[in-house]
C-alpha cells in the first residue's frame, strides 16, 4: 500500500522504517531534510514540500501525519485539507486531545475527507517490537487501511484494534496514558521504600529481575525498570524532573467530568508535579523509565558530566 508520512522524528522515522520492510511504499515530508536523505536511503520516496507529497501519491491518497500535538498537528491537518481531494484520508498517529480529533473529523468530514486518529504506544520500541495501536475512524476506511496497521502491529492481529469511531483512538490512548502513570508511580514508590531500608542492603536490580519472572507485578515497565537500575542503582546522573505529556492531565479532567473516581491517576499526575519542586528518588525512577521506554530526554544533575 502507498503511504504519505509527514514528520520524520524518532517514531516516524522508525514507523516509515517497519513499513518499507513491510512492502509498502511510503513518501515522506518533514521540514528537517536529514531524517528525509536517512529515510530515503531506506527506500523511502522523499518530497520537500507537503504539496509535493501530495502530488506523488494516487488516489484516493492516505496521509499520516507524525508531529507534535496541538498547534504542529493543527496547521499540517489545515494545510492537507486544501491540498486533498473528497475521498482521500488523513490519519493522526500522534498524541493529539481526543477533542481536537472530533473537531478536525467534523471539518475534514464537510470537505469529504476522511479522518482517522491512532492513540500510539510502543516508543523507541516500536520498529523492533511493533506498535500498540488504538484506531478510532469510519469502519470502511480503517479496513481500507487494514494492512498499515497489521505492519506496525507486534502482529498482524494482535496489537492493534478498530475501537470506534473518529475520536474513539484518542480517546482510548489518552486513558491508557493515563493508568501508565499510575504504574510507573507504584513501581517508583515501592523500589524508593526498597532503597531507604538500609539495614537490608538490598540490591534494587538483583530485586527487579526477580519480579520479572512468575510475580504478579512483572510487566514491560518492570523490564525497563531492571535495565535503568542495571546502568546505577543510584541514579545518580538523572535529575528527579518528571515531566508529563498532557494525557495524563485530560484523563484526570475527563474522569471529572464523567463523575469517575480516579485517586490514583489524579495523584500520579501530581506526584510529577511535585517531582519539579524538590529531590525524590522515586521521580528519578521515573525520569529514567521514561527514557528506557521512549528515548524521553533526562535532566542531568549539575556536576555531573562537566
Amino acid at each position: 500500500m502507498e503511504l504519505g508520512m509527514i514528520g520524520l522524528g524518532k517514531m516516524g522515522a522508525n514507523m516509515t522504517e517497519r513499513l518499507l520492510k513491510g512492502g509498502h511504499q511510503v513518501i515522506v515530508y518533514d521540514r528537517d531534510a536529514e531524517p528525509v536523505d536517512a529515510v530515503a536511503a531506506l527506500g523511502a520516496s522523499p518530497s520537500d514540500s507537503l504539496e509535493d507529497l501530495v502530488n506523488k501519491l494516487s488516489a484516493p491518497r492516505a496521509v499520516w501525519v507524525m508531529v507534535p500535538a496541538g498547534e504542529p498537528t493543527e496547521g499540517v491537518v489545515n494545510a492537507l485539507a486544501e491540498l486533498l481531494s473528497p475521498g482521500d484520508t488523513v490519519i493522526d498517529g500522534g498524541n493529539s486531545n481526543y477533542k481536537d480529533s472530533l473537531r478536525r473529523a467534523k471539518s475534514l468530514g464537510e470537505r469529504g475527507l476522511h479522518f482517522v486518529d491512532v492513540g500510539t504506544s510502543g516508543g523507541v520500541w516500536g520498529l523492533a517490537e511493533g506498535y500498540s495501536m488504538m484506531v478510532g475512524g469510519a469502519k470502511e476506511v480503517v479496513d481500507r487501511l487494514r494492512s498499515l496497521f497489521e505492519t506496525l502491529a507486534p502482529a498482524p492481529q494482535e496489537g492493534w484494534g478498530h475501537v470506534g469511531p473518529s475520536g474513539a483512538g484518542h480517546f482510548v490512548k489518552m486513558v491508557h496514558n493515563g493508568i501508565e502513570y499510575g504504574l510507573m508511580q507504584a513501581y517508583a514508590e515501592g523500589f524508593e521504600i526498597l532503597k531507604v531500608k538500609e539495614d537490608f542492603d538490598l540490591d534494587l536490580h538483583q530485586i527487579a529481575q526477580i519480579w520479572r519472572y512468575g510475580s504478579v507485578v512483572r510487566s514491560w515497565l518492570l523490564d525497563l525498570t531492571a535495565a535503568a537500575l542495571s546502568e546505577d542503582q543510584d541514579l545518580s546522573d538523572v535529575k528527579g524532573w518528571v515531566a508529563d505529556s498532557g494525557e495524563g492531565r485530560w484523563t484526570v479532567a475527563e474522569a471529572i467530568d464523567v463523575d469517575v473516581p480516579a485517586p490514583v491517576i489524579t495523584m500520579s499526575l501530581l506526584m510529577r508535579l511535585v517531582s519539579r519542586q524538590e529531590k525524590s528518588y522515586a521521580a528519578k525512577l521515573l525520569a529514567a523509565m521514561r527514557n528506557q521506554f521512549g528515548g524521553h530526554a533526562v535532566l542531568k544533575e549539575m556536576g555531573q558530566d562537566g
